[in-house]
């Protein structure tokens, strides 16, 4: 059989030596493909042309992936002779810091960040949650996602943004969960809700713009509980009994959510802003991060307020 001299490694191009590398270390195409930040179909043709220019196969199929063959190994080896897994700089990828609302992030954004590190294993994403008007002031960020008055985006990030671009408007309603709620005994009045235990969010506690919610929270002595995470929130009203405040697409978001409109005159309203880091805007990477925001709302546009 050939064998794979060291002359003809010294002169593979160095893409497809680290196409080789990646795919040996991670022992899977398709890992090997998210950590090389490029389609799978891509990177089994850059490994089809070095084993054609090598005119050996490099890898066999295994139960767990792929192994290297003999020539793999041999190959391999003549890599590490030339000392290319030392030389080879490794590719920094820039830091993308995003901020965004701990809502906005549980309920819309979350699934489609997952699918965006899922196709880039590469990535360098730093996600901080909102959770506060002190927490948004206090941040630095390149992508800013808020939720404010239907006014104005104020108040808004202490650091230079460009204009603010309007993503939805939020209403929010009280919801129940189905189970613990037959239809003929759902609350349709103020006064329905004595028999129900009520759940509030701390930070909303503090906005003006729920302020009947909070005052008819404020007035209980009895059968209220307060938390200081959104998702235990949640989790009380699916499985609690408990009735909470929460934006009216949730029912869209769980089906086991039954909304429980008109019992306040007063609508209760947010509105869902988005602003980017001047000094960063021109980076390929954040305006990546800025289309992916921006499709999400748009696909899920049902769900909001026109």
């Amino acid at each position: 059989m050939p064998t794979i001299e060291t002359t003809r490694a010294r002169h593979i191009d160095p893409v497809l030596a680290r196409s080789f590398r990646v795919s040996a270390r991670c022992g899977c195409f398709t890992q090997a493909a998210r950590s090389l930040n490029i389609k799978a179909t891509q990177l089994r043709k850059q490994l089809a042309q070095l084993e054609t220019q090598l005119q050996c196969s490099l890898f066999n199929p295994s139960d767990n992936g792929v192994s290297l063959s003999r020539d793999g190994l041999e190959f391999q080896a003549h890599l590490i002779a030339l000392a290319h897994e030392r030389d080879l700089p490794v590719i920094e990828q820039p830091l993308i810091r995003l901020a965004v609302a701990e809502p906005i992030l549980h309920d819309i954004l979350g699934r489609d960040l997952i699918s965006l590190v899922r196709r880039n294993a590469s990535v360098r994403l730093d996600i901080v949650t909102l959770d506060s008007e002190l927490s948004l002031q206090a941040i630095s960020a390149d992508v800013v996602v808020w939720l404010a008055g239907t006014d104005s985006p104020l108040p808004g990030p202490s650091f230079n943004v460009g204009e603010p671009q309007r993503l939805a408007r939020l209403g929010y309603v009280p919801h129940i969960s189905k189970r613990y709620s037959r239809v003929a005994a759902r609350p349709e009045s103020l006064d329905d809700l004595a028999d129900f235990l009520l759940v509030q969010w701390q930070h909303d506690r503090q906005l003006d713009a729920f302020n009947p919610w909070n005052s008819l929270v404020d007035q209980r002595l009895a059968a209220v509980v307060r938390v200081h995470a959104y998702e235990l929130m949640l989790e009380m009203i699916r499985s609690s009994a408990c009735i909470g405040l929460v934006p009216h697409y949730l029912s869209q978001l769980d089906r086991g959510l039954v909304a429980l409109p008109g019992l306040f005159e007063q609508p209760m309203e947010r509105q869902v802003w988005m602003a980017v880091n001047t000094e960063s805007r021109g980076q390929p990477d954040v305006q990546m991060l800025v289309e992916l925001i921006e499709n999400t709302f748009n696909e899920r546009r049902e769900w909001f307020q026109a």
